[in-house]
């Protein structure tokens, strides 16, 4: 194996640490990033145009080519003169950040545990939405249930979202080493939370390991796909990518039980160094994708920066 990198200043490797991920806003302030138009009030930036809006910006005088539904009535009577409305398309727009931390996600061999990874990663995406005029919302699960914070706008949104991050994940880690067995929600079912809160327009943003993810998951994701912006950060440990040849003791537990422990033989197989810079196929990424949904593959052992990077162009949609 390779030596871990060293971790950054305030960073835990098991642990959220809530002020770490607010001060990752300097990632996004001092790294390169794809110019986003602001329209100039907080909570809104230029977005698709649907329809004609609902927000009133002028009442004038009626010319060839106005659509007769938007004739003013009141002005029209008032003037004797047939007036009509303009009306501007309400562009403001959320994010809603969805954090996977069931027990499946409290593993890592490098660096940081996958859960803090996604952590991580969700709180860039959270600043680059802030960093452009958005609001940010979080629904995170965790010891066995779902926490919802509503959208806000600026550094108060983050704020709180890193807070919730932190004492979500401490909870999470908590019921995990007191071997409490807690029912967890799947997959579909979180993702099926989250699309109730979501208003449209809504940007979705989840990261997970997409641990026994499962049909009615990919299913939800793929009509979620063609409503919303939904983009998956899967958060992935070096061990599940180049895993180290040797003997490995493992457990499997279901229904509640643990069963005996046994090993699995990890080799290399002849050629292997040839296809090490090869990255191989994941069905899940490639059926997400079919489906309409962004992913992004982010190594939890990865620089910040590098998870940065990685979310230019791939969350909300732009």
């Amino acid at each position: 194996m390779m030596p871990a990198a060293a971790l950054e200043p305030g960073e835990g490797g098991i642990a959220v640490d809530a002020a770490h991920l607010f001060h990752l806003r300097h990632i996004l302030r001092s790294g390169p990033e794809r110019s986003v138009r602001a329209i100039g009030r907080a909570g809104g930036f230029a977005g698709k145009k649907r329809g004609n809006g609902l927000e009133i910006v002028d009442v004038r005088l009626f010319s060839e080519g106005d659509d007769i539904r938007h004739v003013d009535a009141a002005a029209t009577a008032r003037t004797a003169k047939t007036h009509v409305r303009t009306f501007r398309e309400e562009r403001d727009r959320a994010t809603l950040l969805i954090a996977d931390f069931r027990t499946q996600m409290f593993f890592g061999t490098r660096r940081r545990l996958r859960s803090v990874a996604a952590a991580g990663a969700l709180a860039l995406a959270g600043w680059r939405a802030i960093e452009t005029g958005g609001r940010v919302g979080l629904l995170s699960a965790f010891a066995g249930r779902t926490e919802f914070l509503p959208p806000r706008a600026r550094e108060r949104a983050m704020a709180g979202i890193a807070g919730a991050l932190e004492s979500a994940h401490a909870e999470a880690a908590g019921m995990l080493a007191a071997g409490n067995d807690l029912a967890e929600p799947g997959l579909a079912d979180i993702l099926d939370q989250a699309l109730a809160r979501a208003l449209p327009g809504t940007s979705l943003v989840l990261a997970s390991g997409l641990d026994d993810a499962g049909e009615d998951f990919f299913r939800l994701a793929e009509t979620a796909g063609k409503r919303f912006d939904l983009t998956i950060l899967l958060v992935k440990d070096r061990f599940e990518t180049d895993p180290p040849p040797g003997a490995y003791p493992y457990r499997a537990i279901g229904d509640g039980r643990a069963g005996p422990m046994r090993w699995a033989l990890l080799r290399k197989s002849p050629g292997v160094a040839k296809r090490r810079e090869e990255t191989p196929v994941d069905a899940r990424v490639e059926r997400l994708a079919n489906g309409r949904v962004a992913v992004r593959v982010l190594a939890a052992d990865c620089d910040y920066e590098v998870m940065a990077a990685s979310l230019v162009g791939g969350v909300d949609g732009r």
